[in-house]
């Protein structure tokens, strides 16, 4: 089954919170309300330069994507 790149997620123990799962490689759920990453992945020290570099792109998606839900719901 394919899944979306990005679903947005919320919980009722996290009542102000709204959190953008990302679902492919390297998977992570971003808090928008505070903007923490929380990784799902378990990362070697030599893939740190790579995911520093990837990580910023994939968190701007995450919110545009994010942006673009909430603008859908006016």
């Amino acid at each position: 089954m394919e899944l979306p790149k990005f679903l947005i997620a919320d919980n009722s123990a996290f009542q102000d919170a709204l959190f953008i799962v990302h679902t492919e490689y390297p998977r992570f759920i971003l808090n928008v309300s505070n903007d923490e990453v929380h990784w799902l992945e378990e990362f070697e020290k030599e893939d740190q330069v790579e995911l520093e570099e990837e990580s910023t792109a994939l968190i701007k998606a995450a919110f545009d994507f994010f942006d673009s839900e909430m603008e859908s719901l006016e």
